[in-house]
């Protein structure tokens, strides 16, 4: 948790950590959208960590006996992104209170605490097509932002009309 504060979110205004799973054919969760839900709705940043498939068996693989292990995979800011999009459009279609639009600000990390570390923020739609390199990444959602947390993520935007979405709700929080 420490190492995320090298984007200038202020640690102690963090909820509960979430982890985003690849999602299958099969198998797309949303538990949690619903964690984010409750740490953006107190007001909180949430963590989420990107799953990571290392020495994973196919179904087959594992069915048959065979000790052959798909190649490793990361996800990605985008992947994770594009995830958080389709779920707030089914939200959106079936009538649900929305925790997160696509144009909620969120902040994109990269290999931190490596000499090639990397942070953008921006919308969610903005992260869901960004390329951060190599992984390991991980991604932040925001809650009420500081103007000192609004400054420092200014640093990290893509462009100069970053962080448009903000609204200040008094005169020291901002939200998206």
């Amino acid at each position: 948790m420490n190492a995320v504060g090298c984007c200038g979110l202020q640690l102690y205004n963090f909820g509960e950590t979430v982890s985003i799973v690849f999602w299958t054919d099969t198998w797309r969760p949303e538990s949690f959208y619903d964690k984010i839900k409750r740490n953006r709705d107190a007001g909180m940043h949430t963590l989420c960590l990107l799953d990571i498939k290392v020495k994973e068996q196919s179904m087959e693989n594992l069915m048959r006996g065979r000790k052959v292990y798909d190649p490793p995979r990361y996800m990605t800011v985008a992947q994770a992104a594009g995830q958080l999009l389709e779920i707030i459009q089914n939200r959106r279609e079936r009538g649900d209170d929305l925790a997160l639009t696509e144009e909620t600000v969120c902040v994109g990390l990269s290999r931190v605490g490596s000499d090639d570390q990397l942070i953008r923020a921006g919308s969610l739609r903005e992260l869901a097509s960004c390329d951060l390199g190599a992984p390991l990444h991980s991604m932040l959602v925001t809650g009420h932002l500081h103007p000192l947390e609004v400054d420092m993520l200014r640093l990290f935007c893509s462009d100069t009309n970053g962080l448009q979405s903000l609204k200040m709700t008094d005169s020291s929080t901002y939200i998206s």
